[in-house]
This record gives C-alpha cells, sequence and structure tokens, in this order.
C-alpha cells in the first residue's frame, strides 16, 4: 500500500497527463480513419469488384508494415511529435474499418435494395435508408477491432516524441523499473476495454430492429 502511495505521489500527476494524451491521440486517429475509411468502402461498393479488391489488397499492404518501420517513415515527413504519431495510426486504422464497410454493404440482402428500388428510391436515399443502416453492426466491429489496434500501437507513439502512456513503459524498460512498466500498460489494457465497451454500445444502438 505504501508503495502504491508513494508512486501516485511521485508520478500521479504525470500518470494522468499521459492518459489524457494517449486518450486524445487514439480518438483523434480513430475519428479521422472512421471518416477516410468510411465513405472510400462506399465508393468500392460502387466500382468492379476487381478493381475494388486490389484497392482493399493495397490497403492491407500497409498494416503489414512494421509499426516503428512506419512511425520512421514519418519523421521525414513531419518531424516528431503528435502529427506523425496521428499519421501512422489512421494509416493502421483504416483497413478494419473500410474493408468492414465494404463486405457489410456488399452482404445487404438483395430484396430489400429491390424492394427499396422499387419504392422509387434515389441511390442516396438506398445507401443511406437501407445499405448503411443494414451494415452499421458489420462497419461498428470494424471500427471496434481498429480502436483496439490504435489504443494498442499508441504506446509506440513515444518513440517519436508525441507521448502517451508509451512513455511510462519504455522508461520502465530502460531503468528497469516495473511500477513504471505496469502503470503504463493497465492503462492501455482498460483503455482498450472501455473503448470496446463503448463502442459495443454503439454499435446494438444502430443495429436495426430485423438483425437484433
Amino acid at each position: 500500500m505504501n508503495t502504491i502511495t508513494e508512486f501516485f505521489a511521485n508520478y500521479g500527476g504525470q500518470a494522468v497527463e499521459l492518459i489524457m494524451e494517449h486518450i486524445y491521440i487514439s480518438a483523434i486517429s480513430l475519428i479521422i480513419g472512421a471518416a477516410l475509411a468510411i465513405p472510400i468502402g462506399v465508393l468500392l461498393t460502387r466500382i468492379p469488384d476487381n478493381i475494388a479488391n486490389f484497392i482493399i489488397a493495397l490497403v492491407s499492404v500497409l498494416q503489414t508494415l512494421p509499426s516503428l518501420a512506419l512511425l520512421a517513415l514519418m519523421i521525414p515527413l513531419f518531424g516528431i511529435g503528435t502529427t506523425p504519431a496521428i499519421v501512422a495510426l489512421i494509416i493502421y486504422s483504416l483497413l478494419p474499418i473500410l474493408g468492414n464497410t465494404y463486405r457489410g454493404i456488399k452482404g445487404v440482402e438483395y430484396d430489400l435494395i429491390d424492394a427499396a428500388k422499387g419504392m422509387g428510391m434515389t441511390d442516396f436515399q438506398l445507401l443511406t435508408k437501407v445499405e448503411l443502416p443494414q451494415a452499421a453492426p458489420v462497419i461498428m466491429a470494424g471500427v471496434r477491432l481498429s480502436a483496439t489496434y490504435v489504443i494498442a500501437w499508441a504506446t509506440l507513439a513515444s518513440y517519436i516524441g508525441a507521448g502517451g502512456l508509451g512513455d511510462f513503459i519504455f522508461t520502465g524498460m530502460n531503468l528497469y523499473q516495473p511500477d513504471l512498466i505496469i502503470a503504463g500498460t493497465i492503462p492501455v489494457i482498460l483503455l482498450s476495454l472501455i473503448a470496446d465497451f463503448i463502442l459495443r454500445l454503439a454499435e446494438n444502438k444502430v443495429t436495426p430492429m430485423n438483425l437484433k
């Protein structure tokens, strides 16, 4: 108990600051990633399948790049700090959301689409009132997966001066201080669980009644 008290006395303020940095980096990356991936995923459903599959495969190649290598590639373009970390995390967040958006819309039952067209819906109405609502659970599953990825990978952002809980983890590893490693690791795990829980609630909220 004394050890915990001493830790919070020494590092409590810094811990709060690093948690807030981690949340900021992760949230901004996920929001921008989703804002890019969902419209692109929709557009891919409007082009030939072979071209769409090629683009998805191309995006998947970006996600196979080692995290540290991608962060290093950002430095000549954006310098060090928050910006290159966010750009790298946006790239990593794209594939699950883009792929799930494409598969979700492609998986909408043809009978629903045919009925909507029979009612005289425009392409925009078909997208917003039928396809996206029906695909929402699949899209949100991609967002949840990306959120977990982004929160975990954001720990590496400390290597390029972006802050976050990676500061505790890597400082603890370099100085052989297990308390710092634990103080960085546990909040990352908790943030991942909290984000997944919140996004799961959002997923249930947007899931149409016919899919529940």
